[in-house]
């Protein structure tokens, strides 16, 4: 089979999980089998090819999503597109790893009850695919994405400690505490292990446990629910909030609500 796509607007990474792919865009050619990604990025036509009953995972990344991602990694805009490599090795290193993480993806999308269907985990795992991908190919901005970083000011990390504090149930993603600061996500997470002794999201799921604890200690178990104070403290998975409730607090959160106040 053959096609001929026009221009792109996004990033593409296809994925043969069985035959062979032959692949021309922006001037180069690529003859992919399973242990190769084949890249393409916006502004050029796409010429493929296919073996008969060959199959492919084909990913599309919209480009915004992902130059803004990268935008906010670094803590400065970044001129696009990315003139990213047209093919991959999947079979080692970072490449496996981003692309077992998207076999991940594709198998939990089968249940409709699979936690990446939950907003916060949805919102969590894009920004890992997105920044995954950055980390795994070159760019002219890879040096940067992975050289030393700053450490954020103790001023800006006690902002992000202040918007923690005032609205910890909030979906907040490292890269929109980040935009709080004003700095790079590596500078934000470096900045808190200085001065705040844990990760950003660490901090946060930290209140947020401080919070339904407080919240259980004075409902009443008869109108009262663990599930229902969880996820109004951001929560989505119950399993997940008990065994961290359990690890910090030292009893179940049903024990908590049951306890007389």
């Amino acid at each position: 089979m053959t096609l001929l796509v026009a221009e792109l607007d996004a990033y593409h990474v296809s994925i043969p999980t069985a035959g062979r792919l032959h692949a021309r865009h922006a001037g180069h050619e690529v003859f992919a089998g399973p242990s190769t990604g084949v890249i393409f990025g916006p502004g050029s036509p796409v010429y493929t090819s296919r073996e008969a009953k060959s199959a492919e995972l084909a990913i599309k990344v919209e480009r915004k999503a992902l130059e803004e991602e990268l935008s906010g990694l670094l803590g400065h805009p970044i001129e696009g597109p990315l003139s990213l490599p047209p093919e991959v090795d999947l079979s080692t290193g970072p490449g496996h790893s981003w692309t077992r993480l998207i076999r991940l993806l594709c198998d939990e999308l089968e249940y409709e009850s699979s936690l990446f269907a939950e907003p916060m985990m949805a919102e969590q795992l894009r920004s890992t695919i997105l920044s995954g991908l950055l980390l795994s190919l070159p760019h002219r901005y890879h040096a940067e994405l992975t050289g030393p970083v700053t450490v954020g000011p103790p001023r800006a990390i006690r902002r992000v400690v202040e918007a923690i504090q005032a609205e910890p149930e909030r979906a907040f993603t490292v890269t929109d505490l980040a935009r709080v600061a004003n700095m790079s996500v590596r500078s934000l997470q470096e900045g808190f292990r200085r001065h705040v002794g844990t990760a950003p999201m660490t901090y946060l799921q930290q209140v947020r446990l401080g919070r339904v604890h407080d919240a259980l200690r004075r409902a009443d178990p008869v109108r009262m629910t663990v599930a229902g104070v969880a996820h109004r403290w951001g929560f989505a998975h119950l399993g997940r909030f008990a065994s961290a409730y359990r690890a910090r607090f030292g009893e179940s959160p049903s024990e908590t609500l049951r306890s007389p106040h």
